[in-house]
């Protein structure tokens, strides 16, 4: 493996050799508009710096556009000023020969007009007016630029502080102590399924993601107290935006590497029009690692596809129509009956095959109308869908490990449709009042069937449902900006799911930002937020009773109340300390019914397991608290280092009132990045960058072997559920590349080493049914991921 290492390098030195001194350059366009009204500004200037000093400068045409033409390739500062309005400037844009680079600048009024607002590139502002706290805006270049990203968006969020991520199975976004459950994703304003291959019911994450990064714009990632328009989530929101083609040009992107091989594509539909698309798609199966015997967790082959596409279409000066799509499908085979010797599977089980696979797709219509140049409104229609099949053999072995007999165990089918339709009016009133109101609704159209027969000679259902129900929220929001330095945000966010009469909440949510001198800004947030339960669970019913008997149709909302206070201190032009302390309770959490169970649903929402809950109340509690830091240097002399942590706790409480740690109470997690850029000539750069992460390790239980053993699956103590805990998790990562330009391409050779210190990092504590004992399941190994790509 270490030759396979030596010769890549190798092979980059000699790309770079027959690279020339010659300067090459690039256009940098875009447009300029109200962040409130979204209305094009005409008249605003345009100023491109390098080290503070005025290289070039434009004006946004009559459209609100801009262009810089001959900008030689590097990074570069752009500023963007207009009279009644804040001045924002964004650091350190990669201009490659590849291609165009399209800034879109959104300007906030100036009460007064006395002071400029510099925002950088790669510091977290937020794209929504109306966020004040606990907000973040994930920049798509993050994506390739940490190591052990991965290419991938949850990933990239578990660098952030208040998130955890100390799975390498997965890419689970661990919030404060919250399940993944409380994850709301949405795509161009509207609530999407579970975006991630291999994806189990009623999870919000996976192994792979879906969403292609090259098609991303600049989105937002809430971690708590978020806007009022955001629903149906008790933990944290990724509000995702595909970008726009380039309307002016043909542009592409080739990748190719271990995990896979995608093409993108974007450029005018019609130029006289000004429409546009872009479009990528993904195959990928993972050969290649076990080609070289790099362990990935099982020694079946993954294998997985997924596109994205955009359509823009500007039909008017006021209206313009939007078609976007994105989908996914992947498959597996988990087979262990043609092993001589126990395997260690990962992503499986070791007594049984199981033949996975899922799919997951969305497509949608969007149009927004500029009503007059203080208010505009959009609405958007969508066709959603996700289908899981599963189906599991039974292995059984002598004491020699020879294959006795197998027996078919299990087969589901859950497929869950979704037609959703989304519409908003923003209304700025004057410099000081924006106000925005809309309304969300959801038709989910649910079939779900499965069946086991482990330990009985017939097979039992446990699912049967083919039916619909609606989930409504309506919401309204306001901003009022007191001052330059004092905004209030507040607003009210309601929902019904139809399919009870239980599920009803009223949610009010209010933030305050307080700029203070010296560069400082203090910042609250509150409110109420409710979350529908995963859609399986409302149906079950016990293998022995009638497919109408379903004990858990009346479950409601589980509801959160969070309390967020932030403090924020730029030091200097380069460096951020923001600190964030935090307190949420959650309430109406099902639990089981039965005296002395431990069990709450603030646990599940991880791992590649279904659970079957026994009858559930709304009557459990939970509560998160906790304190987090980051510390930023931007991207400044070829350097820039984050560093996050946090400390928190997390508990809840079961049916026999004892507060215990959740599944995901790790109690700390510390993250530290780091990278260094070299130009090697005019038209080379050198590219490294190196993470840790140091974290709490994973809590388990105590099995109870008697019952296990008469059982055939492993029983936990009541009494012990999360008391213990597995060492601490660590894993260093280390990415190095070339970005090379040529006259109109711009090459990229990386290689991702992940656990490069090959730390072998405990996933779960699982029982053996063969053996009647628990074992150790671990975690991935050293994983080097390499990729080529070029633009063009």
């Amino acid at each position: 493996m270490k030759r396979k290492i030596h010769l890549l390098f190798i092979f980059i030195l000699l790309f770079v050799n027959i690279t020339a001194n010659a300067q090459f350059t690039q256009a940098v366009k875009g447009n300029v508009m109200d962040k409130e009204t979204h209305e094009l500004l005409v008249g605003a200037i345009l100023i491109m710096t390098d080290d503070s000093t005025l290289q070039t400068a434009c004006n946004t045409d009559l459209d609100g556009n801009f262009i810089f033409k001959n900008i030689n390739v590097g990074k570069h500062n752009f500023s963007c000023k207009m009279i009644g309005y804040a001045t924002i400037t964004l650091q350190n844009i990669l201009v490659t020969s590849g291609k165009q680079v399209v800034l879109n600048f959104e300007l906030e009024t100036s009460l007064h007009q006395l002071k400029e607002i510099k925002i950088k590139a790669d510091k977290p502002f937020v794209i929504n007016e109306m966020a004040a706290v606990s907000a973040r805006t994930f920049d798509v270049q993050e994506t390739e630029r940490y190591a052990g990203s991965r290419q991938d968006p949850a990933r990239m969020a578990s660098n952030f502080a208040g998130v955890s991520g100390t799975d390498d199975s997965r890419n689970d976004i661990v919030v404060r102590g919250n399940s993944p459950l409380g994850v709301l994703w949405r795509m161009d304003d509207i609530a999407i399924f579970n975006p991630n291959h291999f994806n189990i019911p009623g999870s919000t994450g996976g192994p792979v993601s879906i969403i292609n990064n090259k098609t991303l714009a600049n989105s937002d990632f809430f971690t708590s107290a978020f806007p009022a328009e955001y629903g149906n989530s008790t933990s944290s929101v990724f509000d995702l935006k595909l970008k726009n083609g380039n309307k002016d040009k043909y542009e592409g992107t080739a990748q190719f590497g271990v995990m896979g091989a995608e093409l993108a594509a974007e450029g005018p539909i019609s130029k006289k029009h000004q429409s546009s698309f872009v479009i990528a798609y993904r195959y990928a199966t993972l050969d290649w690692l076990n080609a070289l015997h790099i362990p990935i967790g099982t020694n079946s082959i993954p294998k997985y596809q997924d596109a994205t596409i955009k359509l823009n279409f500007p039909i008017s000066k006021k209206g313009t129509i939007t078609l976007f799509g994105i989908g996914g499908k992947s498959d597996i085979d988990l087979i262990v009956s043609k092993y001589t010797s126990a395997p260690t599977e990962t992503y499986g089980e070791n007594d049984r095959d199981q033949f996975f696979k899922s799919n997951m797709g969305v497509a949608g219509i969007s149009y927004q109308h500029k009503i007059s140049s203080t208010a505009f409104t959009k609405i958007i229609v969508s066709k959603q869908y996700q289908m899981v099949d599963a189906h599991h053999t039974r292995i059984y072995r002598n004491a020699d490990y020879k294959i006795d007999s197998t027996k078919a165990i299990l087969g589901y089918n859950f497929a869950t449709g979704k037609n959703a339709l989304a519409w908003f009016l923003n209304k700025k009133m004057g410099a000081q009042h924006t106000l925005k109101a809309g309304i969300n609704v959801d038709e989910y159209l649910i079939q779900l069937k499965d069946s086991i027969r482990e330990f009985t000679t017939n097979w039992q259902n446990r699912w049967n449902y083919d039916g619909s129900a609606f989930l409504i929220q309506p919401y309204v929001q306001y901003k009022f900006r007191i001052t330059d330095s004092l905004i209030l945000t507040a607003g009210i966010h309601s929902q019904i799911f139809t399919l009870n009469n239980y599920s009803k909440s009223f949610e009010p949510r209010l933030g305050i930002k307080k700029i203070l001198k010296h560069n400082q800004t203090l910042s609250f947030g509150t409110g109420l937020h409710s979350q529908l339960q995963p859609m399986y669970t409302y149906f079950y019913h016990y293998p022995t009773s009638s497919a109408n008997q379903m004990h858990n149709i009346n479950m409601g909302f589980t509801k959160s109340f969070h309390l967020v206070l932030g403090y924020d201190k730029v030091l200097n032009k380069n460096l951020r300390f923001k600190s964030e302390i935090y307190y949420q309770y959650l309430f109406n959490v099902p639990i089981e019914t039965k005296a002395g169970s431990s069990f709450s649903l603030l646990n599940m929402g991880s791992g590649f397991e279904r659970f079957f809950p026994d009858t559930l109340k709304n009557k459990g509690t939970g509560k998160n608290y906790g304190i987090e830091f980051t510390l930023e240097k931007f991207f400044s002399k070829g350097f820039y280092y984050m560093i996050t942590g946090s400390l928190y706790n997390s508990k809840a409480t079961g049916n026999d009132g004892i507060e215990r740690n959740t599944d995901f109470n790790g109690n700390f997690v510390i993250n530290g990045l780091c990278g260094y850029e070299k130009g090697i000539s005019k038209k080379s750069t050198f590219t490294t960058g190196a993470k840790i992460t140091y974290g709490g390790g994973k809590r388990f239980s105590d099995y109870d072997l008697a019952k296990s053993k008469v059982f055939g699956d492993g029983v936990i103590v009541q009494s012990s559920r999360n008391t213990h805990q597995t060492k601490e998790y660590f894993r260093a990562d280390l990415k190095l590349g070339i970005r090379i330009n040529s006259k109109k391409l711009a090459h990229e050779v990386a290689i991702d080493l992940v656990n490069i210190l090959r730390n072998k990092n405990i996933l779960s504590i699982e029982y053996n049914a063969d053996k009647n004992s628990t074992f150790k399941k671990y975690q991935l190994g050293f994983l080097p991921l390499f990729y080529y790509k070029v633009d063009f």
